[in-house]
């Protein structure tokens, strides 16, 4: 297993106390309301995007552990999404709720990130594309605590002990992969070379998070890098494999430039609540 940060003490303290706060009390009157609600859009989309493609393993998984992990971080995942999109909901007091967000938007309303929409591909891409977002969601919800919005810092303090089985699963995938077999070692090879072109997006900063990170609210995304970069090192040497050259990046899933694979997710993801809109279950 490689060496991942220990959950730290003001992150188990900040877990128990949200644990017990309402996240989604009446919204006082905030500063830069459009700018917070664009920016929990995308703290949503990110993993209800990713967890709905690890949906796609179910009873496909090489091995039953394999599908109960998948599984397991897919629902971690949905929950995130589920109690981000929320928020996104109650501030822009539009009468919708985090199902209407998820299941009701239209492709270019959405705001994930281009990697979590790339197609599984074989078992080792899947675990490329995991272990690079969670690489970065890790420190990225650590820093997330600290926001002065209260609903943003209890969601991430809820969320770290999640994505920290989520990185460290996927890295250890990694190193099994890397350094197992020579097919498995081309496969993960091929599986990382796919998702390189999608990693400078995730450190990327426009107005809107300059913003909210002036206001305290949002990570300053790009002072992460660094750290991910050190443990993509770590782990790709520990797993005899090639460090990354990274590609020129291809960017746009922040500002709703997609790729033709999220059109095809959500036609999958929404069918049921568009088919049946009155539908209660």
């Amino acid at each position: 297993m490689p060496s991942l940060p220990p959950i730290r003490p003001e992150d188990e303290a900040a877990a128990a106390h949200a644990s017990h706060a309402g996240v989604f009390d009446a919204p006082a009157e905030l500063p830069h309301r459009d700018a917070l609600v664009e920016y929990l859009l995308r703290l949503g989309d990110d993993p209800l995007i990713l967890g709905q493609r690890l949906t796609e393993w179910c009873g496909h998984a090489p091995a039953l552990e394999v599908d109960l992990s998948l599984a397991n971080i897919a629902l971690d995942l949905l929950g995130q999404a589920t109690l981000f999109l929320a928020a996104a909901a109650d501030l822009e007091g539009r009468g919708r709720d985090a199902d209407a967000l998820a299941f009701r938007r239209d492709v270019l309303a959405f705001r994930n990130c281009l990697l979590v929409e790339q197609p599984n591909g074989d078992f080792a891409r899947t675990i490329a594309r995991q272990f690079l977002f969670s690489t970065f969601q890790l420190p990225f919800l650590r820093a997330l605590i600290g926001s002065r919005e209260p609903r943003i810092a209890e969601v991430a303090a809820k969320a770290v002990k999640e994505a920290t089985y989520h990185a460290e699963l996927s890295a250890d995938w990694v190193i099994r992969l890397g350094d197992g077999t020579p097919d498995s070692r081309e496969r993960m090879i091929d599986g990382l070379d796919w998702c390189w072109r999608f990693v400078d997006e995730l450190f990327g900063m426009d107005d809107i998070e300059r913003t909210l990170v002036d206001a305290g609210v949002a990570v300053d995304r790009f002072a992460l890098r660094p750290a991910f970069d050190a443990t993509v090192e770590r782990v790709l040497t520990e797993a005899t494999l090639p460090l990354p050259v990274y590609p020129r990046a291809v960017v746009g899933g922040r500002v709703g430039h997609h790729s033709e694979h999220l059109g095809h997710l959500l036609a999958v993801m929404q069918y049921l609540p568009r088919t049946y809109p009155d539908a209660r279950w």
